[in-house]
């Protein structure tokens, strides 16, 4: 993946990571710039289960609804069982990254798979060791892809939807 400038956030719900990336959306910015990250496994079934259709993802579960119009809108998804953090589903252009970080069993300096995939486009270490920590504990991330000033659009935006935390990081 091309290292591009980044704007990250980290939301407590999904709820506020969806209205993030609706507000985005409203704005014009492309949604195929835009990656979501977050756990998985809060479900109330046993079975959770996914599937491509197209270029559709289907979902069952207690997040299927949240996850199945993210990956409507989002470009790309995944669901990963990760070490250390867990059920892991992706959408949007991180995937490439993070399927490239497992693929090559890439680990930088104790980090998780994610951790790697995350520096491989471009974001500090000590940013990536906070958004793991927020995964872990059931956070979501929202990472806009991007040129310096969409990625500056971007992260306006981001910070009127209230993240608990935003940054950006300059490919």
């Amino acid at each position: 993946m091309k290292k591009s400038d980044l704007a990250v956030a980290v939301y407590n719900t999904h709820t506020e990571a969806e209205e993030a990336v609706k507000a985005l959306e409203n704005a014009g910015f492309d949604m195929k710039k835009l990656s979501i990250v977050g756990r998985d496994y809060h479900s109330e079934e046993h079975v959770v289960g996914y599937y491509n259709a197209g270029d559709r993802m289907k979902a069952w579960g207690k997040m299927g609804a949240f996850w199945g119009g993210l990956w409507g809108m989002l470009f790309g998804a995944a669901f990963f069982v990760i070490p250390g953090i867990g059920p892991v589903a992706v959408a949007g252009p991180f995937v490439s990254a993070l399927v490239g970080a497992l693929q090559g069993a890439v680990v930088v300096g104790g980090l998780s798979a994610l951790g790697a995939g995350l520096v491989s486009i471009g974001i500090p270490k000590d940013s990536v060791v906070r958004y793991e920590t927020a995964l872990k504990a059931d956070k979501f991330l929202l990472v806009a892809h991007g040129t310096s000033d969409d990625v500056a659009n971007a992260a306006d935006i981001i910070k009127s939807t209230g993240p608990v935390e935003s940054a950006v990081h300059p490919a």
